[in-house]
C-alpha cells in the first residue's frame, strides 16, 4: 500500500447529545474535541444530534426531534392550507 494516502483509522467516541448516550468505535472522522473515557484515556469525540438510543424506531417512541426548529421553519414559509 502507499504511504499517506489513507485516512487516519482510529477508535473515536460518540456522543449523543439528545440523551447523553456515549459509545466508542472505530472511524476516520476528523475532530477537534478531545473527551476521557472510562479507562482513563483521552480519545476523540463526535457529538451528533440522534443515535440507536434517541431515535423513535429503535426506541419505539413516537417523539420528534427538532433542534434546528425545521417544523417551524415549514410552517412559516409555506403555512397551513384551509380546505
Amino acid at each position: 500500500m502507499k504511504k499517506d494516502i489513507h485516512p487516519n483509522y482510529r477508535e473515536v467516541v460518540f456522543w449523543d447529545l439528545s440523551s447523553d448516550f456515549k459509545f466508542i468505535t472505530r472511524s476516520t472522522i476528523e475532530t477537534s474535541e478531545n473527551i476521557t473515557w472510562e479507562d482513563g484515556k483521552s480519545y476523540p469525540v463526535y457529538k451528533v444530534e440522534v443515535s440507536s438510543q434517541s431515535h423513535p424506531f429503535y426506541t419505539g417512541k413516537n417523539v420528534l426531534v427538532d433542534t434546528a426548529g425545521r417544523v417551524d421553519k415549514f410552517r412559516k414559509r409555506y403555512g397551513t392550507k384551509e380546505v
